[in-house]
């Protein structure tokens, strides 16, 4: 499953880092107005228009292998043994508090006015 996991990862990596290449080597709508004035625009590698198809389909696919990665990794890392349901606070220990030392005269408590039990009448 580890090695599954590990290979699923790669591809998803491997996947963004071609998608972000891709898309950063596309230009923008914008470009084209540019284009339209005479700034040289028509000289790229995979001509005028040739390669707004190829790139944006490339880039469409390789989102698709990402998204289908990113959906595997979270299905393969909640994957639970089917006994192995119920909450986290299940295992933990339970412990009791520890007793209260009986205060002496003498301490703080007791100095302060309203802590005192009454003296009893006479």
């Amino acid at each position: 499953m580890s090695f599954l996991m590990t290979v699923i990862l790669v591809v998803q990596m491997l996947s963004a880092l071609t998608m972000i290449g891709l898309i950063l080597v596309q230009h923008g709508k914008g470009a084209d107005m540019g284009a339209a004035f005479g700034s040289g625009g028509s000289g790229s590698l995979f001509g005028a228009t040739g390669g707004a198809n190829f790139l944006s389909r490339t880039t469409a696919v390789l989102a698709g292998v990402f998204f289908v990665c990113t959906l595997l990794l979270a299905y393969l890392g909640n994957n639970r043994p089917a006994g192995a349901s119920g909450s986290v606070l299940e295992g933990a220990a339970v412990t009791a508090p520890a007793p209260a030392a009986p205060a002496a005269d003498n301490s703080t408590a007791s100095q302060i006015p309203g802590n005192n039990p009454a003296a009893p009448a006479k």
